[in-house]
């Protein structure tokens, strides 16, 4: 840089002089050194400081006038929700910047249709096992003896998962075209989750328990996406509660869903780590298909709500956060 300017000054007062006809020689001489010095600071260096203040202004003005489209499409970006075919205007972008936009939604497309396809896939793999559990489900139904009751209970953890499968299917396919949504009641999600799991914990040899700490206010999403993430905490609580104990279901206040059990507690790393790996919350125990909490928290996603852990009162908390 210094160079440059160096060379710079140089070549000014070259251009000066040459004007002038006044040799490089004849600066040895001082008083033609003043003379040329007045004349370089008369007739250049004040026009150019001058000069300069507007023309630093007017090119800042023009740069962010240029890239403003590529700032406002930022901020739409940043602030569009988490759906599918997302795509970035270019109508209004600077000639030079169209073809970095096109590729940006390029992009977006190949990423939209790769979701795609994984939601088909597992959609249809969904299906194709729904009908071959359901005949191994009946043909078991009919054995006498509990011999086949924990196969039973294996083929009824299976089923509860691919129908969620299914429903997360449902989900982005929503997410792609968005449908009304529909008013929820928490409070009454939650008593429909416990009465449908109630005889099943109480055959585990648990206790279920559901309480209410304050008001609920309605919320708007998919019912049985909700209702089957309240499942799978419930589940997941009765997995971890010794023989004996009691899971908690606690509504409010607020909209929110809190499902508290009697295991270790689980902490907001290790939730995090069993929902990024498909892993289990309870280590102990060899049943179930470990993938409630991932599925839950995709569920909850879906309604822009989260899924966070409380430790020290051993629960998992669903937190819906209201439009």
């Amino acid at each position: 840089m210094l160079l440059v300017g160096a060379i710079g000054t140089v070549s000014l007062i070259y251009a000066v002089l040459s004007e002038y006809g006044i040799p490089f020689s004849a600066l040895l001489d001082p008083t033609m050194r003043d003379a040329a010095s007045t004349e370089l600071f008369d007739h250049v260096l004040i026009p150019l400081v001058v000069l300069i203040l507007p023309m630093g202004l007017a090119t800042t003005w023009v740069i962010r006038t240029a890239f403003e489209p590529l700032s406002k499409a930022a901020r739409h970006i940043e602030t569009a929700p988490t759906e599918r075919g997302m795509q970035i205007d270019e109508a209004d972008m600077p000639a030079e910047a169209k073809p970095f936009v096109r590729s940006i939604n390029n992009l977006l497309h190949r990423l939209d249709t790769s979701a795609q396809q994984q939601a088909d896939f597992a959609s249809d793999v969904a299906h194709e096992l729904r009908t071959p559990l359901a005949i191994l489900s009946l043909e078991l139904d009919r054995r006498e003896g509990s011999d086949g009751d924990p196969l039973k209970a294996q083929v009824s953890a299976m089923r509860r998962l691919v129908d969620q499968l299914l429903l997360l299917a449902q989900i982005d396919a929503d997410a792609t075209m968005p449908m009304t949504p529909e008013p929820l009641d928490l409070e009454t999600l939650a008593e429909d989750s416990v009465s449908s799991l109630a005889a099943t914990v109480i055959a585990q040899g648990r206790e279920i328990a559901i309480e209410s700490e304050g008001q609920v206010p309605k919320i708007y999403g998919h019912r049985e996406a909700i209702g089957a993430g309240i499942r799978n905490l419930i589940e997941n609580a009765v997995r971890a509660t010794p023989m004996g104990g009691t899971v908690t279901i606690i509504s409010g206040p607020g909209a929110i869903i809190r499902v508290r059990d009697q295991g270790a507690g689980l902490s907001e790393e290790k939730l995090a780590q069993l929902i990024r790996r498909h892993q289990r919350a309870d280590h102990a125990s060899p049943h179930g298909a470990g993938l409630g909490l991932s599925i839950t928290h995709r569920i909850m996603s879906a309604h822009n709500g989260h899924i966070r852990t409380s430790e020290t009162l051993r629960e998992l908390i669903l937190d819906f956060r209201l439009q």
